[in-house]
């Protein structure tokens, strides 16, 4: 073996020793650097003949080939292990179930609300929905509470930078009472002259505003009101109706109802609402759930009927609060959290 397949063998060698593609650019400095063997042996010809030259610069040349194609090998070699660790190290087993997205659901409270829509409507009545952002008069004036007047003073809360027709600012609506009114304004004049108009009997649910925040109470929250308006509606309507409703809510019978004098400028007479559960963890408390009265004659008038003629009761519940009893929270504001913990429970 000459000196030149020596030196051959010893590149491949050393290539083959490295294990990273630096070490491997070492080893090549060896050989083909600038100061490598093969340098060196190139140098050494210059004291050759012409005819030597030939000879020895395509034996040169020949080993020089062979060395450069051993390192192009250990460098196709280095890469594709790295290929592999690469591949190996960002494997997918797809062999595993794959990760679905949790299904969402309602919120508890539109579930409340869906129910309570529900049940009204199979005793008749049919839902209203209108504007969040209310006139001055739709709000309060409507509802026998003109400006100034003190029965505003928890509920003129939140207004908006606009002023309506009047001159008075949009507001908020602190209930949705103004629904109320719209609703039975369009049946009065769809029935205007007739000789008979069928009785009113709507809800309006949907969110209220007003400045309050506790364990019970929030600055946004729920109602649902309702309007049962006819030539014969009494008391005794509203005493029958809102029981079927509310032990329809709650799935039971084992729950008394009681009404307590208040005062709604809106209605007259007012009662608060009162139930007591007759079993379970709340049996034999009263619980407030609901305000409620006769019409007043002036807001029948505001809607555009004849209070000697036209007589019925408005009432008005928190749908918050049903939801709370329904579902045992004795808190409202872990409703609107948005803690995926508890909401997850309701699905």
């Amino acid at each position: 073996m000459n000196e030149l397949d020596l030196l051959v063998d010893q590149a491949r060698a050393a290539f083959a020793a490295t294990q990273a593609p630096a070490e491997l650019e070492d080893a090549k400095a060896r050989f083909l650097g600038k100061s490598g063997r093969v340098t060196e042996l190139m140098k050494g010809m210059a004291q050759l003949s012409v005819d030597e030259k030939k000879t020895r610069g395509a034996a040169i040349n020949a080993a020089k080939q062979a060395i450069e194609a051993a390192l192009a090998e250990r460098r196709q070699q280095l890469a594709d292990a790295e290929l592999a660790a690469q591949l190996q190290a960002e494997a997918l087993d797809v062999t595993l179930p794959g990760r679905r997205r949790a299904g969402g659901g309602l919120h508890p409270i539109a579930r409340a609300q869906e129910r309570i829509e529900a049940i009204f409507a199979s005793m008749g009545f049919d839902v209203a929905d209108g504007p969040e952002i209310e006139t001055d008069w739709y709000s309060f004036t409507a509802l026998n509470n003109p400006p100034n007047h003190p029965a505003r003073s928890m509920q003129d809360t939140f207004y908006v930078d606009m002023k309506d027709a009047d001159g008075q600012w949009f507001n908020l609506r602190p209930h949705t009472s103004p629904m109320q009114v719209r609703y039975a304004q369009a049946h009065a004049r769809r029935y205007a002259g007739q000789a008979h108009m069928p009785d009113i009997r709507v809800i309006a649910p949907g969110r209220t505003y007003r400045v309050d925040s506790d364990a019970t109470h929030s600055p946004m929250f729920h109602q649902v009101e309702g309007l049962w308006i006819g030539e014969n509606v009494s008391f005794k309507d509203l005493k029958v109706m809102y029981l079927d409703f509310i032990q329809a809510f709650f799935e039971t019978s084992a729950l008394k109802l009681r009404f307590r004098p208040s005062y709604f400028p809106f209605t007259e007479p007012s009662a608060e609402i009162d139930i007591m559960f007759e079993e379970g963890p709340l049996a034999g408390r009263w619980l407030e759930v609901s305000g409620s009265g006769q019409v007043h004659p002036q807001v029948v008038r505001n809607m555009g009927l004849d209070p000697e003629r036209h007589i019925g009761f408005a009432f008005g519940s928190g749908i918050d609060r049903l939801a709370m009893l329904r579902y045992g929270v004795n808190d409202l504001r872990l409703f609107f959290e948005g803690d995926l913990r508890f909401l997850g429970q309701f699905q």
